[in-house]
């Protein structure tokens, strides 16, 4: 049995996410990235989070790869060639890219995430299920920039996985960005290809999930479930915080709040003061100089956007960024797009 290679770029150093973490305690409003969600507390919580009924997204999308796993894989090895490199951004457990593993046959599993001791357990996992395929796991913040060792790449075409409506968390100037950089990795990884493998008819191709605009009642119960299960992933990043910046939260001083905002066409999230309140940190052995801040009763800290789109802008975001061959597979209630793209 292969054992699981295992990166991890500096960009996840302790001391820039304590860095930007105090920076967004600063600001005005004060803000936390989604990616400090992602600790291995809080990768476990939002694996809960997929089993609610609420939560709608994980299941629609596990839906429409049921229904039309068969064709998905077609127009994406189309765009890749066969046996590809299978690139999958924030993959977390893993498990959706498992699931297309019998139907794309990749060559070898790249997975990408921010939690580094989760994605390692979950590759560990996987390894056993497949003995005989070539794993890697690479530690990354992609939400600065996406970029990835080369090596990792080489043998044949490359297949981007972007499943879940995780671009949902960027907005549409980062996301376009983003496809920008995950086009690119597409591209670079066909152009260098070895004998080993080919890049078939196409450069690369990307396969990407984005959640649809859809009643507000649903969109905000999917976010604020009544066993109020992503109101403790909400209130983890507090803990976190702590953790990595000597702060001093106390969770049960905040409640979490998430609600639908039409003119953006997203879903936000935020942690309410319960009470006025000063949030104090020491700086975690040097990592950030020590600091202070006041909530009054009602402020709040924005945690998480997750942007919702029409099928057709988010097509033509897609070319935008400079992609072809645009293929959409949904449900019968079109409340979740799953897009196939040629690099």
């Amino acid at each position: 049995m292969k054992t699981p290679q295992l990166i991890e770029l500096d960009t996840l150093s302790e001391a820039t996410l304590a860095a930007e973490a105090a920076a967004g305690l600063r600001a005005s409003p004060a803000a936390v990235a989604p990616k400090f969600f992602y600790d291995a507390l809080g990768s476990r919580l939002f694996d809960a989070i997929t089993e609610l009924p609420e939560y709608y997204p994980t299941r629609t999308e596990a839906a429409i790869f049921a229904a039309n796993g068969a064709a998905i894989a077609d127009a994406a090895l189309a765009c890749s060639g066969a046996a590809p490199v299978l690139v999958d951004l924030g993959a977390g457990n893993c498990a959706k890219a498992a699931r297309l593993l019998p139907v794309l046959q990749p060559r070898r599993y790249v997975a990408v995430d921010i939690s580094v001791a989760f994605l390692h357990q979950a590759l560990q996992q996987l390894q056993r299920e497949h003995p005989a395929l070539e794993l890697a796991g690479v530690g990354q913040d992609f939400s600065a920039k996406l970029a990835l060792p080369p090596p990792l790449l080489a043998g044949g075409g490359v297949l981007v996985f972007y499943p879940g409506s995780s671009i949902g968390n960027f907005a549409p100037a980062e996301a376009l960005r983003l496809l920008r950089e995950a086009r690119a990795l597409a591209r670079g990884g066909a152009a260098g290809g070895t004998a080993g493998g080919t890049a078939g008819s196409g450069a690369g191709g990307l396969i990407v999930g984005a959640d649809l605009v859809k009643d507000a009642r649903v969109l905000e119960a999917a976010y604020d479930d009544a066993l109020g299960v992503t109101a403790a992933f909400d209130l983890n990043v507090l803990r976190r915080l702590n953790a990595l910046i000597g702060a001093d939260f106390d969770p049960a001083q905040w409640r979490h709040v998430a609600r639908f905002d039409a003119a953006h066409s997203r879903i936000e999230m935020h942690l309410e003061a319960r009470v006025a309140l000063a949030v104090r940190w020491s700086g975690h052995d040097g990592r950030v100089p020590a600091g202070e801040r006041r909530f009054e009763r009602g402020e709040r800290i924005h945690t998480e956007n997750s942007y919702k789109w029409r099928p057709q802008d988010f097509e033509a975001l897609l070319r935008e960024a400079g992609y072809g061959a645009v293929r959409r597979f949904s449900d019968a209630q079109g409340w979740f797009g799953v897009f196939v793209a040629r690099a």
